[in-house]
């Protein structure tokens, strides 16, 4: 029974390493689960028996880069962290040296930014990620509110736009880098990027409430 669950185990993970490269490859659209089936050398059964769809086995995919990550942002939030701030910026760059470095976390974040068509196939996924997106903003959120409670941004920074604002910066630098490799320089500058980020928090009026004169 233990070496039939280890092969299951080493026959999702064929499937999932295999995804990723045909994804990377012809894009999500153009990619049916016959592709895949073919390319890690198993059944089409096989892979409806780990995944529902296509769009399950690319969330498990996804899932893969994220769950490390977890770990890090976690520390964001928790109101015994004397340094949120700079749990987030460590976050952040750790990301960038990774998506530049390490080739699972490069493929799936080009198959994510640069390659994920949303069809009417991936229309539950798209709704997924729109949510997601939201937890994300709302969870930079509380990790804001928590450097400003460890005074490391104004009090008044506007935290709600300050997330938003902070989240279209983070996916359009991986964006702008997956499409360009000569917009940015990476992991070398992952460091800098990830600093500049972070000023505009502290240093932009824009970015903080407005109080309305008596």
């Amino acid at each position: 029974m233990r070496r039939t669950k280890e092969e299951a185990l080493e026959t999702r993970c064929r499937i999932l390493d295999t995804a990723e490269v045909v994804f990377f490859e012809q894009g999500v659209a153009r990619t049916s689960l016959a592709d895949i089936a073919l390319a890690a050398g198993v059944t089409r059964g096989a892979i409806y028996w780990h995944f529902k769809n296509k769009e399950d086995l690319f969330s498990a995919m996804l899932e893969r880069v994220k769950l490390p990550m977890e770990t890090l942002f976690a520390a964001t939030f928790d109101p015994l962290e004397p340094d949120p701030l700079g749990r987030m910026r460590d976050v952040l760059a750790t990301c960038l040296r990774e998506v530049a470095l390490e080739p699972r976390t490069h493929r799936v974040f080009n198959v994510l930014f640069t390659k994920c068509e949303y069809t009417a196939e991936m229309g539950l996924l798209l709704e997924r990620n729109a949510t997601a997106a939201r937890e994300v903003r709302e969870r930079l959120g509380i990790g804001l509110r928590n450097a400003i409670s460890k005074g490391q941004l104004p009090a008044a920074l506007d935290v709600t736009r300050a997330a938003a604002a902070l989240h279209a910066m983070i996916g359009g630098i991986f964006r702008d880098w997956l499409l360009d490799r000569t917009s940015l320089v990476l992991p070398a500058d992952a460091e800098r990027l990830a600093d500049a980020t972070f000023d505009m928090l502290r240093f932009s009026p824009a970015l903080q409430t407005r109080i309305t004169p008596d």
